[in-house]
């Protein structure tokens, strides 16, 4: 996520409540025209303008010292800054209904999109909701499941579900930590009543309609552009499900996975199977071997934490960026405090909207790690490209542009970057490619379809196509009809399968992960024909290439100052996002794949 700060791997929402506030929200008080409102949104940025950077150091300070005190004022400042959205989300309702030029509509519509969870008017509604979020974050954050009948954290059952191969084994911990979710039912229930009115008030037929008014068109349309995207990538994501699931029936038993049927979650090496990349010793093919292993490279050239994140700053140097200030070098923490707990998310942050940048990261030198940090070095170069944007544009162009961003750098670092940079000596030629490919594809294109129907079980959700007597059966249709993954043992209605996943409970959304996954090849489609680069695309690295760094500038600069698609434009010469680049990226590997199931039964 990104705001004033932003993260590869946890999203919070900043802003979750709507309230009922006197002031500007009080229709009538105040005349409603041209001028009352360019004065409200010049007050509106002066607030938030102040605000943020004072809330920005203060979560800087309680994410690098973890005290009862750090986060007391976290606590502090978070709420102060929920108050004063709350009050210019309604404050903007006053506006509805008269003419406005473009730019004031878009920063109106902004502040009025904001919140995540907005509640009715009325402090009992808005005070009953945020307890019920309180309540709903400790279920999950306190949940624990079994290995081997003894109570492990999430944390520690999420590691062994990577290694452990013994299906009885992955089954209980899988079924365990899914005892975590049925108490959270009622609450979820009552949270979603609570604000479809809210969201209702603000002119939505419900919060999904609202959630999906981000995207700079008709909320039905983006859900209609969602399935397009999907359509595009399911023939690739059926390949590989079905190579997958012939491997993995191999293993462990035509009567354990059905070799024509769905693919049981447990198996899959991540707690909700939404990457598969865990299971690739059990998949990859003989001759999987790269030749080379980053992390043995990294440690062999006696890379440290600070060497890492100097060669993801060249990187962009190589195309045209400026170098971090050297605040970055000052204000960062790279490594893990021996003396205090720290947050080791690594997360990007913008304090001042200017030039105070730093990134926040536990780093160990391996491989993944490395890949990581120029992600999070993307997400600087972003955040400082807009800085002179009004404080309402300081995001990416929508939510999955600043993930994009990063992961589109991440492509780049192929084995010719790494000769290039002096970690490899010799490039591995062609016959090594198909490994590497698979591997990718069992966390990228094993993602998508899991990335695009959280929301979608949501958006039926806040529709009431789905009741609580069938959020779980809604849902596990989903995970069956776009997946092909289906529950080991049997799930009832009194089962709520959905909250044992972080997003649902704490309500963060999640489309902006399925768009940062297709957004992220289309960038680097793009990028290499501008570098006029002639061979398979995987193989591509825009490494030193001054070209394409001022074309990406001029989209980043943007920020969200005009709609996605213009940004989109901007750099990749149309406003369509598109995901055939991902069959493009992944071309060689969907011909090997119809050579392995060439005489199997595909699909569920």
């Amino acid at each position: 996520m990104t705001s004033r700060f932003s993260c590869a791997y946890l999203l919070l929402p900043l802003f979750t409540v709507l309230i009922s506030c006197g002031g500007p929200g009080d229709a009538g008080i105040q005349p409603t025209n041209l001028a009352s409102a360019s004065d409200f949104l010049v007050n509106a940025e002066e607030r938030l303008e102040e605000n943020e950077e004072y809330e920005s150091r203060v979560d800087w300070v309680r994410a690098n010292f973890i005290t009862y005190d750090t986060n007391w004022l976290s606590s502090r400042a978070n709420a102060q800054t929920k108050r004063l959205s709350v009050e210019l989300a309604n404050g903007t309702k006053r506006f509805l209904e008269i003419d406005l030029p473009d730019d004031m509509r878009r920063k109106m519509n902004k502040l009025r999109l904001d919140l995540t969870l907005p509640a009715p008017r009325g402090d009992n509604a808005a005070r009953e909701l945020s307890d019920i979020e309180s309540r709903l974050a400790s279920m999950y954050s306190t949940g624990k499941g079994t290995y081997r009948g003894a109570s492990r954290p999430l944390v520690e059952l999420e590691d062994l579900m990577r290694t452990v191969r013994d299906p009885d084994e992955l089954l209980e911990m899988w079924t365990n930590w899914r005892e975590v979710s049925p108490p959270m039912a009622d609450e979820y229930t009552r949270m979603v009543e609570i604000a479809n009115e809210g969201a209702r008030e603000l002119g939505f037929k419900d919060l999904g309609h609202m959630w999906r008014s981000k995207y700079d068109m008709d909320a039905d349309e983006f859900a209609a552009l969602s399935d397009t995207l999907w359509m595009q990538v399911k023939p690739l994501y059926d390949a590989l499900h079905c190579y997958v699931r012939g491997e993995l029936a191999q293993e462990y038993g035509s009567d354990v996975v059905d070799p024509q049927g769905a693919i049981p979650a447990h198996l899959l090496g991540n707690m909700w199977a939404q990457q598969w990349a865990n299971v690739f010793p059990i998949v990859a093919p003989a001759d999987a071997d790269p030749g080379y292993d980053i992390t043995e490279l990294l440690v062999g050239n006696g890379y440290e934490a600070d060497q890492m994140f100097r060669t993801a700053d060249d990187f962009f140097v190589s195309l045209g960026f400026e170098p971090m200030p050297e605040t970055f070098w000052e204000r960062s923490l790279f490594t893990k405090p021996e003396d205090r707990e720290v947050v080791c998310h690594a997360s990007a942050w913008s304090l001042d909207g200017e030039d105070d940048i730093r990134i926040k990261m536990c780093t160990k030198v391996n491989g993944d790690d490395f890949q990581t940090v120029h992600h999070e070095i993307g997400h600087n170069i972003y955040q400082r490209a807009y800085k002179d944007q009004s404080v309402v544009y300081r995001e990416g162009a929508n939510d999955g542009f600043h993930e994009a961003v990063g992961d589109m750098i991440a492509l780049s670092i192929t084995p010719e970057y790494l000769r290039q940079i002096g970690l490899l000596n010799r490039v591995p030629d062609a016959s090594k490619d198909i490994g590497l490919l698979l591997q990718s594809a069992l966390d990228k294109i094993a993602f998508l379809p899991f990335g695009l129907l959280v929301d979608k079980w949501r958006w039926q959700v806040f529709s009431g196509e789905l009741t609580p007597e069938t959020y779980n059966e809604g849902w596990w249709k989903l995970r069956e009809d776009y997946q092909g993954v289906k529950a080991p043992v049997q799930r009832t209605a009194d089962h709520f399968d959905p909250g044992a996943k972080y997003h649902v409970p704490n309500n963060t959304p999640y489309m902006r992960y399925f768009l940062a996954h297709i957004l992220q090849f289309q960038f680097h489609r793009t990028a290499c024909e501008v570098a006029g680069w002639d061979g398979p695309l995987h193989r591509c690295s825009i490494y030193g290439n001054k070209e394409v760094g001022a074309r990406f500038d001029a989209m980043l600069q943007m920020g969200s100052s005009r709609p996605w698609q213009e940004a989109l434009e901007a750099f990749t010469g149309s406003p369509e996002i598109d995901a055939t680049a991902i069959i493009d990226y992944y071309a060689p590997l969907m011909e090997w794949l119809g050579e392995k199931n060439a005489g199997q039964q595909c699909g569920w």
